[in-house]
């Protein structure tokens, strides 16, 4: 404890000198500022709710639509959607540093910020260390490890947690099902397939060859999943979940195991995926 607190503050000694900064982004570049970032834009929801979770909250100026969490990132400028936004009004807002979503917002998006000389910090989340790692260097870019490296350490030390209470046992086969029409769900390469195992259970689709799939009702039938949870669109549990029940063979049916969990809680690469994968795992160890 003693030498975390010491590591704490030479952090903030750092941060409060102003010195230049400087972390490798998730496509392998080194991302360069001569100060902390002071002005932000932000170009994709889970990215301001990460930046809100280093510290740097009040350093956003620029958001795209749906950045609803937490409740401050709503009173924040819009520049658009995650795949539809506006150049003129990034430009206008005159961001120090923006940080993109590399499969969301494509990689044109990169080379257009770039040829318009603002630094860039390309995000692309797909493990669950990969949350705690983005918000570290997210804290470094914008001067507030410290906070960044607080929360870090609680995701971290969370998820050990839930791993060593159930992560053991005989794994049940979980099918995930984001939407209905058409039924899609996910691969093992996913982080909501990282969750699944995180609780002690199995993927039914991990060997997809795509990150997010189609399937054929027929083939889920046929693998017969244990547990079929499902997230929707918003907070609501989704009617279609309901729609199994016309499938009495299939074992989630038979034994009632046809879950919800709200999609921000588990499909976003955020702080909140703690609160997911907590019901998930507490869903999978019920009886």
């Amino acid at each position: 404890m003693l030498i975390r607190t010491l590591a704490l503050c030479l952090l903030l000694a750092t941060e409060v000198a102003g010195a230049n900064v400087s972390v490798i982004d998730f496509a392998g570049r080194e991302v360069k500022l001569a100060n902390p970032a002071q002005r932000i834009v932000a170009l994709a929801p889970h990215i301001v709710e990460n930046l809100f979770s280093a510290g740097a909250g009040d350093k956003i100026v620029g958001v795209v639509s749906y950045s609803d969490f937490p409740p401050a990132a709503r009173a924040i400028a819009q520049v658009g959607s995650y795949n539809a936004f506006s150049l003129e009004t990034i430009v206008a807002l005159r961001p120090d540093l923006v940080v993109m979503w590399y499969s969301g917002n494509g990689i044109q998006t990169l080379s257009r910020l770039e040829a318009l000389g603002i630094p860039v910090y390309v995000s692309e989340l797909r493990q669950l260390a990969d949350i705690p790692a983005s918000i570290r260097r997210l804290g470094t870019l914008a001067g507030t490890r410290a906070t960044a490296e607080v929360e870090a350490l609680r995701i971290e030390r969370q998820l050990l947690q839930l791993e060593a209470t159930y992560g053991k046992g005989e794994p049940a086969a979980v099918f995930y099902q984001i939407w209905n029409r058409p039924l899609q769900t996910v691969n093992g390469s996913h982080l909501i397939s990282q969750v699944i195992a995180l609780c002690g259970g199995h993927n039914l689709f991990a060997d997809a060859t795509s990150l997010a799939p189609t399937i054929s009702l027929e083939s889920v039938l046929a693998r017969n999943p244990d547990v079929i949870v499902a997230s929707g669109m918003d907070r609501s549990r989704p009617e279609w979940l309901d729609s199994w029940k016309a499938y009495p063979g299939i074992s989630a049916v038979r034994d009632g195991a046809l879950y919800f969990i709200e999609p921000d809680h588990i499909q976003r690469p955020t702080a909140r995926v703690l609160l997911g994968a907590q019901r998930l795992c507490n869903l999978l160890d019920s009886p």
